[in-house]
């Protein structure tokens, strides 16, 4: 027993350890490809999409439900501004297909 320890109270401290450090460097390790997929596309273009599809349709429900929200104008602007990049540039960071960028409709 090392510093009076069980070799119980050991073996969780190892495993606690290892499962912190190996989460944080898996989020670590799939932050920086994301990160370095965008720098690659923004070589290529200079705007990105910047909402999924499924965000996209929730931010368009939102303002389709709250048309009289002091926020909905910008959240408008929003939409359209990534609507009109999806419609411009030919490679995305979300997995944004042809037909749902050509069924998209400003607001």
């Amino acid at each position: 027993m090392a510093f009076g320890l069980s070799t119980e109270v050991i073996g969780m401290l190892a495993f606690t350890l290892l499962a912190f450090w190996g989460v944080a460097g898996w989020a670590l390790v799939r932050t920086l490809r994301q990160e370095g997929r965008k720098v690659e596309i923004l070589r290529h273009q200079d705007r990105m999409d910047t909402y999924s599809p499924r965000a996209l349709a929730e931010l368009g429900e939102w303002i389709e439900e709250n048309p009289d929200d002091p926020l909905v104008d910008d959240a408008r602007d929003r939409y359209n501004e990534c609507v009109e990049t999806l419609r411009r540039t030919d490679r995305h960071f979300y997995d944004w297909s042809d037909e749902e960028i050509a069924r998209l409709e400003r607001r």
